[in-house]
């Protein structure tokens, strides 16, 4: 596990340095105490949700390639994803339309 060194100045966490044995040293200010709590919460929630709209798109690019039956479905559920992301502020909306475009143009090529 990769520890962060994380600094306070004038009440912002900064993250420093990765320390090498490990353990991570904790703010002081109550207030950037609540701020690493929340933002390792919010970090875990975007990875999973990115992690959901890799697999999508990777399964509909999949089926895209191979021509199968349900590559119209797989499509729909990847444009979903990509809307989703857009609406949780984890995509910028004109990457989302770049990417539901590519797919339409896949699909009806």
């Amino acid at each position: 596990m990769i520890a962060l060194k994380i600094s306070i100045l004038h009440g912002a966490v900064y993250v420093l340095d990765s320390l090498p044995q490990g353990g991570v040293t904790m703010p002081n200010i109550k207030s950037a105490k609540k701020r690493v709590k929340v933002i390792a919460t919010k970090t875990a929630r975007n990875k999973n949700a990115n992690s959901a709209l890799k697999t999508q798109l990777k399964k509909a690019n999949i089926a895209l390639e191979t021509g199968a039956e349900d590559k119209v479905i797989a499509v729909r559920a990847a444009i979903k994803k990509l809307d989703q992301a857009v609406a949780k502020g984890i995509m910028h909306k004109n990457t989302a339309a770049r990417r539901k475009s590519a797919l339409a143009k896949k699909v009806n090529v």
